[in-house]
């Protein structure tokens, strides 16, 4: 028996969509972050080397938000080859989390006086950045979604061209079981009628040869009439 949906079914299902979308942002910023810190050592006198701060400051930025910019872009893409998101709902909702991830560890470590001053040409390209990686997301998710779809539609047409072939096999084979049966059964009746022909041949051979009946000797046959007379012709005894 199908059980009917509960009336919490739709909330249960936004409650884990959204556990997966902050999943992903709170992912994206760990593997960011790691991947910054690595870039960071690597690039630093690089970094540092650069002549004017216009150029210095775009590349720390994006070394510092590459957890937005190309971490979640690529989470979004390999999500939405598996499942089907929702693309401004989980690129937003994403990026939303783990900017609320950034916020809280600068809260720990300066205080509320961290979030609120030192506002300058860097924070407005960390803005810009944050932005631009929701925009990529979201680009992301449509791109994986148009991949899966194709994906799908090429499965299914090779499960159509796999059928197609089964069933042109199947046709052959019961072909094959038709013709293989008509052989048995003509080399079933070969045996058969070459077996009665010689047993007809014999039959009209022993009728050929069989002697005919002798006839009775004329003597014979009258005696035997002379012997039987008829009821009729009995002699009476003469009266006294």
């Amino acid at each position: 028996m199908s059980t009917k949906p509960g009336v919490l079914d739709p909330l249960r299902v936004r409650v884990r969509r959204f556990q997966f979308i902050v999943g992903l942002g709170f992912l994206s910023l760990v593997v960011g972050a790691m991947l910054s810190v690595s870039l960071v050592l690597r690039l630093h006198s690089r970094v540092n080397a650069l002549p004017s701060d216009f150029l210095r400051i775009p590349v720390v930025v994006a070394l510092e938000d590459l957890w937005v910019l190309a971490v979640l872009p690529a989470f979004c893409y390999g999500a939405a080859r598996i499942v089907a998101l929702r693309t401004w709902t989980t690129a937003v909702g994403a990026a939303l989390s783990g900017g609320v991830f950034v916020l809280a560890l600068n809260f720990v470590r300066d205080g509320a006086d961290g979030l609120i001053t030192g506002w300058s040409f860097m924070s407005a390209l960390h803005l810009l950045a944050f932005v631009g990686g929701i925009l990529l997301s979201a680009r992301a998710i449509r791109a994986g979604r148009a991949a899966a779809e194709r994906g799908s539609a090429d499965a299914e047409a090779k499960a159509a061209a796999r059928k197609s072939e089964y069933d042109e096999f199947l046709k052959a084979a019961e072909a094959g079981g038709e013709r293989l049966e008509q052989r048995e059964g003509n080399a079933a009746e070969a045996p058969a009628t070459s077996q009665a022909a010689p047993a007809a041949s014999d039959a009209v051979a022993t009728q050929e040869t069989a002697p005919a009946p002798e006839p009775a000797p004329s003597g014979e046959a009258s005696a035997a009439g002379e012997g039987t007379t008829p009821s009729g012709d009995m002699p009476k005894t003469p009266a006294a």
